[in-house]
C-alpha cells in the first residue's frame, strides 16, 4: 500500500508534466479523480485523467489505443482507453508518461 504523501507527490508530478506538455489545460475533479481538458470548459477535449488508488496512481489516456507503445507499457484492452499504473515516482519516467502525454496531445 502506498502512503498518502507518495500518492500526492505522484499526482502533483503528473499534473506538472501535463502543464509542461499542454500549458492551457483545465483540471476537472470528476469520477473520483482529475480529468484533463485541453480546451477549458469543453469536455470533448478531455485527453487524459489522473486517478489515485490504494496501491497505485493511474494515468489514463482517452485515446490510448492510438498511442505508439512498442514496449507494451500501456495497460487495458478496451476499444479506446489505455492507462499506466504508477507505484512510485520513478515509474513516471520509467513508464514514459511524458512521451505518452505528448503523443496524446498531438492526436487529431
Amino acid at each position: 500500500m502506498m502512503d498518502a504523501m507518495e500518492t500526492d507527490e505522484i499526482v502533483a508530478r503528473l499534473k506538472a508534466i501535463v502543464v509542461t506538455v499542454e500549458p492551457e489545460v483545465a483540471f476537472i475533479a470528476k469520477y473520483g479523480g482529475t480529468l484533463v481538458e485541453s480546451v477549458p470548459g469543453q469536455p470533448k477535449s478531455q485527453f487524459c485523467g489522473i486517478f489515485a488508488y490504494t496501491n497505485h496512481v493511474s494515468l489514463e489516456f482517452t485515446n490510448g489505443a492510438l498511442l505508439d507503445d512498442p514496449e507494451k507499457v500501456l495497460e487495458g484492452e478496451g476499444k479506446h482507453r489505455r492507462h499506466v499504473k504508477l507505484a512510485s515516482l520513478s515509474d513516471i519516467a520509467g513508464k514514459r508518461c511524458e512521451d505518452f502525454l505528448r503523443q496524446t496531445r498531438d492526436l487529431p
